[in-house]
């Protein structure tokens, strides 16, 4: 049984505002224990809003939503969107939409951007920032969407792959300074969110 170290200045529980297991993956990496909740809002874009504003946006609105559940509490809300060309891919849902996406994204770049908030629900104070993180997609074939999409099935990930999967073997080229931002949880800024609130880590 291994033993997590728990920070002494961890005074309020730590939520993550999210049901992605890869977010609770990479949130494990911190070894700090932490509950998880189901955000229930609507992610439908503004009219004309940015990219930007949509996911600080929805990370706040995730965040905040927890709120009256875990009155006193330091919450972790994330939303990530894949922008290419000016055009905002989501999640695509479908097996259908997910091989649009890749054939829209075959040999272009395109860049991730991931929202996150962390609220502390005791003092009603948010802290907000964008990481931003690029790929470059390969010359990708009818087949290798076609396979690729078999192994992963990432129809519930922004731009329809996984880098912590197969979808590595999909791209030319990674820039950013923080990978697990391109996870949707981007570590090296929570980190220090966490140190704000007086949350020493490591």
């Amino acid at each position: 049984m291994t033993v997590l170290h728990v920070p002494p200045s961890l005074t309020l529980p730590l939520v993550l505002a999210s049901t992605s297991p890869f977010r609770k993956s990479v949130l494990s990496r911190l070894h700090v224990p932490f509950e998880t909740y189901a955000p229930q809002i609507d992610e439908t874009p503004e009219p004309n809003e940015s990219p930007a504003t949509l996911v600080i946006r929805l990370a706040e609105l995730k965040a905040r939503s927890a709120r009256s559940t875990y009155p006193q509490a330091l919450i972790i809300g994330s939303d990530q969107v894949a922008v290419v060309s000016e055009t905002i891919l989501g999640k695509p849902g479908t097996h259908e939409q997910a091989v649009k996406q890749l054939t829209f994204v075959s040999g272009k770049s395109v860049e991730f951007l991931t929202g996150l908030c962390l609220l502390n629900t005791d003092t009603n104070q948010a802290q907000t920032d964008i990481v931003r993180f690029s790929v470059k997609f390969r010359k990708l074939s009818d087949s290798q969407i076609e396979n690729y999409l078999a192994v992963d099935k990432p129809y519930n990930c922004s731009g329809s792959f996984k880098s912590e999967g197969l979808g590595i073997a999909l791209l030319s080229k990674m820039v950013g300074s923080d990978p697990t931002a391109l996870i949707g949880l981007p570590l090296i800024r929570l980190v220090r969110m966490l140190e704000m609130e007086g949350v020493s880590l490591p």
